[in-house]
Order: structure tokens, then sequence, then C-alpha cells
């Protein structure tokens, strides 16, 4: 039934999330012409199903009046009635991510519109405007920017486009290979500019030369930062890489919030997207996967935390989980976070369903890397380590070393210190990228 609202200015929010399906649904359908709510009954009018007298759902039903008579106020505009609905679709999605852990908030808090009358009339404001931390920064800006960018290329025009979208590549086969091949975890290489923790890595930046520069080192995959505000990327990096021959798959890494960022990320030449559980909650990383498949695009879901880990593998249909280690709040990183989301029964669901684990953040020396390799990662997204070296091919040998004949133990210290040595070659050590490369 269009237009559906299960009011109550006391319901529990117990009620509230199990309803939050069928209710968001609806509440994105057109405004309806006579709007009407479900309004919960007392607990002295509770349905005797023993009885020839229920009630049934359609006498529930009442149109507006009283308390409600300012919605259907005809003096009140459908721009209006719209604009009471967005808000309060933007409260039961900042409702139900709160219950799933998600501290970031999708946009800046804001009271209800005015005429509004509902089930968060009364509800407390987080009168906190400014962001709690980068992330959370970021997405605000995000949900303006590709508001703006729908209304410049709507859904539909990018659908049409996609008939001349360069072919997908297999990114998780990718990743597969270069770690059966070389026994190391299959690198994905990051074309990245600055970030906002780090600044400007790399004055003189040329994506397409560094992307060329990182396939020649044996990068299995490539990410590539299309974020232009924080992190100084772009879409037409993405689809100038693309353009220009390089055989990697290409990760979108990109802030997505909105199923149209996935469409436009295909578009483009991307073979995979990133999908971030602190911002998504379970719902929508389940209908952005399955938009992924139908796309023929891999999803990245990443997690930073035990909570995200759980939630994500309670999810059906994933098939590649990034394990960040930097601390949303501090920036703070800590590679250890790896191997603590991987020990346990976790890991032994992980290894069940044939999941990929790519390690993200702080891999800056080839110790790092096997750290990370000996919790259970089968890949590793990289960028700064390698990115700021004078020669990105020789950046990815030196990161991508083991100790002769240590047999996966820690490496040798000429080995961890030469990814900070501007790219020279370790005396002693050898590639295993490269020496798979010359076989």
């Amino acid at each position: 039934m269009e237009g559906l609202y299960v009011l109550h200015s006391r319901a529990n929010s117990s009620a509230l999330f199990s309803a939050q399906k069928s209710h968001a649904l609806q509440l994105l359908n057109p405004i309806p012409q006579k709007i009407t709510y479900l309004r919960s009954m007392p607990q002295t009018h509770k349905l005797n199903h023993s009885s020839h007298k229920q009630l049934s759902i359609k006498a529930q039903m009442v149109e507006i009046n009283v308390g409600l008579a300012t919605m259907s106020d005809p003096t009140i505009s459908n721009e209006d009635l719209l604009k009471i609905k967005e808000w309060e679709i933007g409260m039961l999605q900042g409702e139900l991510a709160a219950s799933q852990g998600i501290s970031i908030r999708r946009r800046p808090p804001s009271g209800p519109p005015p005429h509004y009358v509902g089930p968060f009339e009364f509800h407390l404001q987080n009168t906190e405007k400014t962001p709690f931390n980068i992330l959370e920064e970021i997405i605000w800006y995000k949900d303006v920017e590709v508001s703006e960018m729908k209304e410049r290329k709507p859904l539909s025009v990018l659908k049409k486009l996609l008939d001349n979208a360069p072919p997908v590549r297999d990114f998780v086969g990718a990743l597969k290979a270069a770690n059966s091949r070389t026994g190391v975890p299959g690198l994905i290489a990051e074309v990245k500019k600055a970030s906002p923790s780090r600044g400007v890595m790399r004055e003189y930046f040329d994506p397409v030369l560094i992307a060329k520069a990182y396939e020649k080192g044996g990068a299995a995959c490539l990410s590539v930062l299309t974020d232009e505000k924080f992190f100084q990327g772009s879409f037409e990096n993405l689809e100038a890489i693309r353009n220009s021959g390089v055989q990697c798959p290409l990760l979108c890494k990109e802030f997505v919030i909105d199923a149209w960022q996935i469409y436009y990320a295909r578009v483009k030449g991307a073979d995979a997207v990133l999908l971030i559980a602190a911002v998504l909650p379970d719902l929508e990383i389940k209908y952005m996967v399955k938009i992924c498949k139908l796309l023929g695009l891999a999803a990245l879901v990443e997690v930073h935390n035990e909570r995200e880990m759980d939630r994500v593998l309670a999810l059906e249909g994933i098939e590649l989980v990034g394990i960040n280690n930097r601390d949303l709040g501090t920036f703070k990183v800590d590679i250890s976070n790896t191997k603590k989301l991987l020990e346990g029964e976790r890991g032994e669901r992980i290894r069940q369903r044939g999941i990929i684990v790519v390690g993200e953040s702080g891999l800056l020396t080839p110790a790092d890397i096997a750290y990370v390799q000996g919790a259970g990662v089968k890949a590793v997204l990289v960028g700064e380590s390698i990115v700021k070296q004078n020669d990105p091919t020789a950046g990815i040998a030196c990161l991508f070393v083991t100790a002769v004949e240590d047999h996966g133990g820690k490496p040798e210290k000429v080995a961890v210190t030469a990814v900070e040595d501007h790219g020279e070659k370790p005396e002693k050590g050898v590639s295993i990228i490269e020496q798979n490369q010359g076989s």
C-alpha cells in the first residue's frame, strides 16, 4: 500500500527496526494522493484472534486527523510533503545504522521539517554539527557531491552508456592467480596522489605512468582513488588508466553511498568497487553487492573491527573482504588488527567459504607483508610505501622480498630498510614477483 507509515510517537525502537525494510521501501514510493497511516494500537485494543471481532489491517488504517492533521492540510505543497518524507527516510537510515554499530552519520543532523508529525517528532537530535572524524566529513561531502552528479547524469543515462563500457576483467581471479603463482599475497597497488592524513605523497603525479610501473613490477590489480576533494583523485584518472592498455583489473577506490556510483564506476572502466561497512548498513551492502554482480564487478567489502567483520560474514555473496588496520577515529595504524580479526571462528568461516581477505593500511615493509600473510591474508592493498618511491616498480620489488633460506621468518634488516631507501634494491634477498616474472 503506497505511502504506508508505521507511526506512533511512543513506539519502541525494536518495533521500528523489525519493520524497517518494508517501511523504508514504502517510503520510497511516490507520494500518494491520500496519505494514510497505520497507528499502533493500545494494549487494551490488541487483536483477539479467537474472536470474530478481529480488526483487519484496513480497519486500523485511519485518515490523518487531529494531531496529524497538518500532514493532510491542503495548504501543504507536495514539495513540502516530499521534504518530510525524505527527512523521515534519513532518520530511519540513521536508526538502522546505529542499531548495527555504525557511528558514521550519513549527513549533518537537522531537526524535523515544518509540519512534520511522526515517530521522530520528539527525537533528541545530536546537536553536534561538525563531523566526528575525517571519514564522516568525507561522507557528508560525498552525499552532496553525488546528488549533484546524479542530476547532471541520471541513472537512465548511465545505463545506456554501459553498452560502450570496456569489458570487465576478473579482479578476484587475478588476486587468486597471483597468490597461487608467487606464494605471497597478490598485490593491489594503489594509484594515490594524496590523503587527508599524509598530504601530497607524490608531487609529479602521472596516473598512467604510475599504473604502468605498478604493472611492470608485478601488481596483480590496481586501486585508483577517484575522490577529488580529499585524495586529489578523479574518475578521469580511472578512465585514463583503463584506456591506456594496462591489463591489471582496476578497483574504483571511492566512498560509495549510492548505487549510482557503482554504475558510474563501471562506465569509467572499473572492474571492482569498494564498499565500506563502517558507512553502509547491511541492507545496503547486500543490495550493492547484487548490483555489482549484475554488472560483473567484484565488491571489496572493507571492515575495521570485529563487529563489522561479523556483520559482513553474516551476508551472502561475499567474496572479497578487506581488513583496514587504520582506526577511523584516531587514524592510528595497527597491523595486528588483521590478525585479531582472522583468529578463531571467524578465520575458520572465512576459509570454509573461500573468501579472499585483503590486508589494508600500514603495510610498509616486507616484515609487514609477512606478518599479515601469516595471519591469513591472500592479498594486500598498498599505496604509500610504493607510490612515494622514485621508481614504483623497484618499490614493489623491495616490498616483496624474502630472506634467503629464512622460510617465511622475519626478513633481514637490509631487506626491511630497502623500502625506506627510495627504491634501492636490497643486497640480500630476492624479489618473489620478479623471480616469477622471469620464469
